[in-house]
């Protein structure tokens, strides 16, 4: 899988997108090929093609589970060893500490980039965008297809799960040209944290609510019983408007940026919802150079799209109902805990950067996650 994304990231046609200034590197600018629609159509073809003859049964990662998740762990583990010292090497460090733990654990390498067929590949993006989502991917169709398998149906917490995760997925590769700009691709390095996170955290964890209703309808034998359909449709609605903010709120941001920067593109990607481009925002100039959106969404609160992205998350949790345990409600809570402390990482870089204009901004959007509210 990590050689087809290679080559598809190389040869996969895209636009191509110019990330921030580097300041340790002469504010250098990077450019960003984004056909990770393009792999992932690919990677839909090639699947299905290899599960519908016989090649390959995807079934087999629903059983091997397990295994999947040591050979996923071990491999971030490698890599993330790999990198460390092929960038101190190579002499591609930024940012070091004292600390060699620390360096090991948040990364030595700013912008890992190798050489495939020609082309300049970043690992940091392709790992980011692609290879968790598609490994996520690969394994939720799975263990909907062991359900049928063993009851030839899919109940309908699992077709809810699967909805809700190829939606995300989807977005992510259809928004990719979103990414360059972004905090983690612009300043975090890539060490064992987002290596091990893009491998094995991101699909394994998010995969779990799938395999929890595999589990237990296995475990049972009854896959379809106890399922209110009143629930599972007020589980879509708010699903699906959920999707709605999440995805045009963060649209309307990083599109706003990309237009004050000039990168801006326009993409017909499916589904390009409505409102995910201000016309004319609103905004406020701040002295250090860079505005702040007043507008859309960010007219209301601060964080719109962590609102949406936690009631997601907790949709995917009460996914599970039918079965009374409190592990499906692990990923939520990790996720809000997450998003509080990334919420106050936020505000104070925020407020260093900005200085009085932040205040300024806080007076004109009083509100982080909910108006009116909190």
């Amino acid at each position: 899988m990590f050689t087809n994304m290679l080559i598809f990231a190389a040869i996969l046609p895209g636009p191509e997108v110019k990330g921030l200034p580097v300041p340790t590197e002469n504010n250098r600018q990077y450019t960003y090929k984004c056909n990770a629609l393009a792999s992932w159509y690919a990677t839909l073809l090639l699947v299905a093609i290899l599960h519908l003859t016989g090649i390959i049964r995807l079934t087999i990662l629903a059983d091997q589970f397990g295994s999947v998740l040591c050979v996923a762990v071990i491999c971030s583990d490698i890599l993330s060893v790999i990198i460390h010292f092929y960038a101190i090497h190579t002499k591609q460090t930024c940012r070091m500490t004292h600390s060699p733990i620390y360096d090991f654990f948040m990364g030595v390498w700013l912008n890992p980039r190798i050489k495939i067929l020609g082309q300049e590949v970043d690992l940091k993006m392709l790992a980011e965008v692609r290879l968790s989502w598609l490994l996520l991917f690969l394994l939720i169709i799975p263990a909907a297809l062991k359900q049928y398998e063993a009851f030839h149906t899919i109940s309908w917490p699992m077709i809810f799960i699967l909805t809700a995760q190829l939606l995300y997925i989807n977005a992510c590769m259809k928004g990719e040209e979103c990414i360059p700009t972004t905090w983690d691709i612009f300043y975090e390095k890539w060490g064992w944290m987002l290596i091990y996170w893009n491998l094995a955290g991101v699909p394994f964890v998010y995969a779990f609510h799938a395999y929890y209703i595999l589990v237990n309808s296995l475990r049972t034998h009854k896959p379809v019983e106890d399922t209110s359909t009143i629930f599972i449709i007020i589980l879509f609605i708010v699903l699906f408007l959920a999707y709605y903010i999440w995805d045009s709120s963060l649209s309307q941001k990083i599109r706003f940026r990309m237009q004050e920067q000039g990168t801006y593109i326009s993409r017909n990607a499916f589904p390009q919802v409505p409102w995910n481009v201000i016309k004319n925002p609103k905004y406020l100039k701040t002295e250090c150079g860079s505005s702040l959106l007043v507008d859309g969404y960010f007219k209301y609160c601060r964080k719109p799209q962590y609102t949406a992205d936690i009631c997601m998350a907790m949709c995917w949790a009460l996914s599970c109902y039918q079965w009374a345990g409190i592990l499906p409600y692990f990923y939520p809570s990790f996720f809000i805990g997450m998003i509080v402390h990334r919420y106050t990482r936020d505000m104070a870089r925020c407020a260093a950067k900005y200085g009085e204009d932040w205040k300024i901004y806080c007076t004109k959007v009083p509100y982080a996650f909910f108006p009116g509210l909190i």
